[in-house]
């Protein structure tokens, strides 16, 4: 049995991690009573006898837990805390590989918007397809969970604001705490111009990158290239799908919350002769939340990537 410790399991992260991981035979959740959730030294006490531990905790309250915690303690951080950290390895396997992450003793599970855009991006820079100057552009349409519980409940309210009915544009000044990590694990040079909207609508996430064709490598200005590229750099990921190039739904659109409740994440690579527009479609709170979470918390433990995930 692995005994598991989620601190912060009433959280909106947390609870779907602990919903999971209890329908699990060889997982032994660790829990404490009602009275000790915010005890220290009880929380401690938990890190210690975990064979690893969820920290869903905001930043703050991350950074303070892990420097008190035994050196020996197995971390996967959800915060925003440690993503850019020394010493944390960032949790997308299918970028950073999956032995780093297994033989790491603290992980830091990547931010949402930041999971959708280095899917697509980084890659591309890897490769050299994409400069790695080039001035990169994403927009990202998010439901109201990823805001947690209080965006939750001002959404859900009776008294909510007509304005709540509308896509609101958030991060305004153009500082999202996702960029950090969105510029460092792409490898660009600088960090993209990142434009995320909130919208009616629970959960389910669409992230897009525009380029015009000549912004690619010569050799590379093809968008059956990309999506063919694209499909073969996560042939082995079991997470990810990668459509074929120009992949047309039923009305020609692609709606937001289609894998809600979903961990998998799918990759469009949609356009013209000259421009191209890459999309990744997942649920906020799956590969982009909690379901992360889990993939890293298997793959450390050496358990099948894909268990207790809903692809």
């Amino acid at each position: 049995m692995h005994k598991i410790f989620i601190d912060g399991s009433i959280g909106t992260t947390g609870l779907r991690i602990f919903d999971r991981l209890s329908q699990e035979n060889d997982i032994e959740l660790l829990i404490l009573p009602e009275n000790q959730r915010k005890d220290l030294s009880a929380r401690l006490e938990k890190v210690a006898q975990a064979d690893l531990t969820f920290l869903c905790l905001p930043d703050e309250a991350a950074k303070e837990i892990v420097q008190l915690a035994p050196a020996t303690a197995r971390i996967c951080d959800t915060s925003t805390a440690h993503r850019t950290a020394s010493g944390w390895v960032y949790g997308l396997p299918e970028l950073l590989g999956r032995e780093t992450i297994a033989n790491a003793q603290r992980v830091a599970v990547p931010g949402c918007h930041a999971t959708g855009f280095l899917t697509l991006v980084a890659p591309l820079v890897k490769k050299g397809i994409l400069p790695v100057d080039h001035p990169v552009v994403c927009q990202s349409l998010t439901g109201y969970s990823g805001g947690g519980k209080a965006m939750i409940a001002d959404y859900q309210s009776e008294n909510m604001p007509e304005s709540y009915r509308s896509p609101r544009l958030y991060g305004l000044g153009l500082n999202h705490k996702h960029l950090p990590e969105m510029q460092k694990i792409s490898g660009l040079s600088q960090p993209p111009l990142f434009c995320p909207v909130v919208d009616d609508y629970y959960s389910g996430m669409l992230v897009s990158v525009p380029l015009t064709m000549s912004a690619l490598t010569k050799e590379w200005q093809s968008g059956e290239k990309i999506a063919d590229f694209l499909h073969h750099f996560y042939a082995n990921s079991p997470l990810i799908s990668v459509h074929n190039y120009a992949h047309s739904t039923t009305d020609n659109t692609l709606p937001a919350n289609a894998l809600s409740g979903k961990d998998s994440l799918e990759i469009f690579v949609l356009g013209s002769p000259s421009q191209l527009l890459l999309c990744a479609r997942f649920d906020n709170l799956g590969k982009g939340a909690s379901g992360a979470a889990i993939q890293c918390m298997n793959i450390m433990l050496r358990r099948k990537e894909t268990l207790g995930l809903v692809i």
